[in-house]
This record gives C-alpha cells, structure tokens and sequence, in this order.
C-alpha cells in the first residue's frame, strides 16, 4: 500500500512540474508576443546608431576648433625667419572636414607661383571616397598638369584607386602607380617628387615608385576637389591638404601618418600652404592662399571610417 502511495504521488507530483513549466512556458510567449516587437525595433534602432558612430568614442574625443592652429611668420607670407607654431597643435581631431558632393563641388585657390615648385615636391592629404564615379576626380591640381593626386577612373566596385600626375605631358601617371582604397573608409595620401623619382604613400607606407626628370609649371589657380578640364568631382570627403616645396623622406611621411587626421605640419620652413578643411578653405600655413568654396559642405560627423593611427 505503501508503495502504490508513493508511485501515487510520484506521478501527481511529476504532472504538476510538467503544468508548471507549461504555464512558464506560455507566460513567455505572451511576453514576446507582447514586448517582442519592441525589443526588435530597439535593437534595429541601436544598430542604426551604431553604423552613424554615436557610439563612436570619437565622438566625445576634444575636437579642434577651425583656426585653432596656424603658422606664425612673423616677416610676412613667404618668409621663414622665426617661423612657429601656434594655438593648440596638438594633434586633435578637427572639427569638420570638407565634404565633396562628386559633381558640383570643389574649392579653388587663386595662382601664387609659391604653389607650384619647379622640381621638388610633396602633396599630402587625409581623404574618404564615398562611391564610383568616372572621369578624374581630383584631391588636388595645379592644372595644365603641374601635379595631379586624383582617384583613377574608373572607380572600382567595393573601391577606388589613387593615382598621380606630374607635369603636362602626364609624367608618372598610370593607372599602376595606384593605392587602393575602400569606400567610406579614411587614408591618408601622399605624393613626393624630388627631381628624378616620385614616390607614392598610403598610410605613410611606400606604395609606389617611380623615376623620370621633368619639370613642374603651371599659371592657373589650384583646386581641391575637382579637375576643371573633366568636370567629374570628388566624391567622398578631404581633410588637412598640405604642400612643401622639397620632397619629405619617408620617415617625415610617416611622422605625418602618425600625427592622425588633425597632425599639424611636420616642416615649416619648406611649407607652402596648409588646408585644414576645418570649417573654412583657409590656408594657415602663414602664406595667405585662402580658397574659394563652390557647394562644398563642412561636416561634423564625419567619424565614420576613421581610425586613428
């Protein structure tokens, strides 16, 4: 009698566990049920922050306001003597970068023959391609061909090529001195020439080499952001442009890679003009040659893509 009790029990017990975990179970469903398209629409909408960099600690980074660093040349625009620094050039993230639409966009500096060395050169530049277009867009020309860095046409299908010319007969352009870059994705650009070879940096690594003698000359203004004689834009984003009369080594290109987005000059006194991007199309390298904007766009939120060196 005893044992027929406990299988007796035994059984009601094991029925009235099962009801429970029932009972559990359904009050689950019906909280899904009930709060289940909230959580999803939460968590797309956390998501979507997180693609537009919300989360990005950048974002809570100290930024550089437009101006806060400028060279001092305290004898005028092209003088050396007591050259410096000044204002916080500590490498900041700046405030905005200059965004280019691909199509109307650009900024052009009137001609100063300061911009245009005969023979020695270095061109650098933070850059973001957004999507393919065709036709040259260009980071920056001295037109009639004194000196090109541009994206190689065509845009390729998941991202770009970037490439150089020197002097009007095209020398050292060709589509295989090339740095591939990704879509919405931060670089950093370089062009140096010395007289007798040209060298092309990404991230302050040698990516391509080639040697030729010409000479560089050019009346017409500089523009960022487009070719005239093509049309075709810019398409993505460009930031702290800088030109020197001498050919950096490459242990100044990659002190200038490792400076970040918002690294200041690395030599003064072979600096020609310096383009922040920060909320203006001044020149703070000392030597006045202020741009002129045309529907171009001085983003804050231009984080995305980016990381630091």
């Amino acid at each position: 009698m005893k044992t027929f009790m406990r299988k007796l029990l035994g059984k009601a017990s094991a029925k009235e566990t099962f009801r429970e975990s029932f009972i559990k179970a359904q009050s689950a469903m019906e909280y899904l049920m009930t709060y289940g398209w909230a959580i999803l629409i939460i968590a797309v909408v956390l998501a979507a922050l997180f693609q537009l960099g919300v989360f990005n600690p950048m974002t809570f980074a100290p930024k550089a306001p437009p101006g806060s660093c400028q060279v001092f040349r305290p004898n005028g625009p092209s003088t050396t003597s007591f050259i410096n620094l000044e204002g916080v050039c500590s490498g900041e993230l700046p405030q905005y970068v200059a965004e280019f639409n691909g199509h109307s966009s650009y900024i052009s500096i009137p001609y100063n023959p300061l911009l245009i060395p005969s023979n020695k050169i270095t061109v650098v530049a933070w850059i973001k391609v957004t999507g393919p277009i065709v036709d040259y867009p260009t980071i920056i020309t001295a037109t009639n061909g004194a000196y090109t860095l541009q994206e190689c046409e065509p845009g390729g299908v998941n991202g770009a090529s970037i490439t150089f010319w020197i002097n009007n007969n095209g020398d050292g352009n060709t589509c295989s001195s090339i740095a591939n870059v990704e879509y919405n994705q931060w670089y950093f650009t370089a062009l140096t020439y010395n007289g007798t070879t040209a060298n092309q940096y990404q991230n302050g690594v040698l990516v391509y080499s080639q040697s030729f003698s010409t000479t560089m000359s050019s009346t017409s203004p500089i523009y960022i952001g487009v070719y005239p004689n093509y049309g075709s834009g810019w398409n993505g984003s460009i930031a702290n442009v800088q030109i020197y009369n001498t050919s950096l080594s490459a242990n100044e290109i990659q002190a200038l890679y490792l400076e970040g987005i918002g690294g200041a000059p690395i030599d003064l006194q072979h600096l020609v003009a310096w383009w922040p991007l920060n909320g203006n199309a001044n020149d703070y390298s000392g030597n006045g040659n202020n741009g002129q904007t045309t529907n171009v766009n001085f983003v804050s939120n231009w984080y995305s893509g980016y990381t630091p060196p």
